[in-house]
């Protein structure tokens, strides 16, 4: 299988690092609808919206996911849209519903990322109770299991810790079976990918880290007879020299806002050590990979075209199946990205994929 490319979708503003180094990315309707159109021409397949409410990293104006979604797909004709959703502020029949009608707006074009939730202040402020971390997964994975008896079943019935569904009925059914994606680091995030989830996204990461991530949760899915696909995340700076990334890179750190990334340091490192094997996202994260709020600097996309292509053929080796980008500026980088990164990796798949003679 070919390697895909998804692209953060940036509706909150502030860009995708917490930096205040100047940046040509926008956050508005219009900004997003042109950055779609662009990433479907550069030969991106997905665009991930995130899920924020309330400004938890200098993230000051927020879009919400699931509306901006619709609203893209009337605009677009190739992207996948993937709207991150954060069980305990929405209900799965609800989620199921917007997802559904993203779907048939799109032509089959919907999926949904299930966020099991970090920011503890959001609930706090909507007055929603906040869960302990392993019961915030097992609120997604009925979530998850609620969306697909929807999707699937005439009337869905369900009874849960969490959710009750009585003979509800789901009509139209979408066109194309919403792909569900989610992330999280812990046991019980990968348990839970195991058990219900189609993609399984992991923040950035070195080769080994993985490797190991992609080797376990494999393992935990064959155990349950499914199988499931793997998604990296990765903050890309293409430069005509390495040096000249690189020093984009530096810039990017010493312009950090000290007091926004502390602030996130404070919230996610909590979440992260929260797991019983304290061992969840950014859990050994440190002050210059929080600049970049998931890990995208670890995953090393850093150079000219030919040294990032050559590290995606490296993730591609290693099983995974989809690049998740971020960038600085968005108005230029989307389609140099298109235009110098991905038909390398193409002709390096073609390579790799290619039987040798006898």
């Amino acid at each position: 299988m070919s390697l895909k490319f998804a692209y953060w979708v940036p509706n909150v503003s502030g860009g995708l690092v917490i930096s205040k180094i100047p940046q040509k990315t926008g956050w508005s309707f219009e900004d997003n609808a042109a950055y779609a159109k662009l990433a479907e021409e550069a030969g991106f397949e997905f665009a991930l919206l995130q899920t924020r409410f309330i400004a938890s990293y200098g993230a000051e104006n927020q879009l919400e996911a699931i509306s901006l979604a619709s609203a893209l797909a009337a605009v677009t004709t190739k992207l996948k849209l993937i709207a991150a959703v954060l069980p305990g502020l929405w209900h799965p029949g609800t989620i199921a519903k917007a997802i559904t009608t993203i779907d048939q707006i799109s032509g089959g074009r919907a999926a949904v990322n299930i966020v099991s939730g970090w920011f503890k202040g959001e609930f706090y402020g909507f007055g929603e109770p906040w869960l302990d971390h392993n019961e915030r997964y097992r609120r997604s994975e009925e979530f998850i299991r609620v969306l697909k008896e929807l999707w699937n079943q005439e009337a869905a019935t369900f009874r849960g810790d969490f959710y009750r569904i009585n003979e509800a009925p789901h009509k139209p059914k979408p066109l194309v079976q919403p792909p569900v994606f989610q992330g999280g680091n812990s046991a019980a995030a990968r348990a839970m990918a195991a058990r219900v989830s189609d993609w399984y996204f992991m923040n950035g990461n070195t080769l080994e880290g993985f490797r190991a991530q992609i080797e376990e949760v494999k393992a935990l899915a064959a155990a349950e007879g499914r199988s499931l696909s793997f998604g990296v995340n990765a903050f890309v700076i293409v430069r005509d020299t390495e040096e000249e990334a690189r020093q984009v890179l530096r810039e990017i750190i010493s312009h950090a806002d000290p007091e926004a990334v502390e602030g996130f340091r404070s919230q996610v490192q909590f979440a992260g050590k929260a797991s019983p094997e304290r061992e969840g996202m950014w859990a050994d994260s440190n002050f210059e990979d929080l600049v970049q709020y998931n890990d995208g600097f670890k995953t090393g996309l850093i150079g000219t075209p030919e040294q990032v292509a050559d590290r995606i053929i490296e993730l591609k080796k290693i099983g995974v199946d989809l690049i998740l980008t971020g960038f600085l500026h968005y108005d230029e980088e989307i389609k140099a990205f298109g235009d110098k990164v991905i038909p390398l990796v193409r002709e390096k798949e073609a390579l790799l994929n290619a039987v040798p003679a006898n």
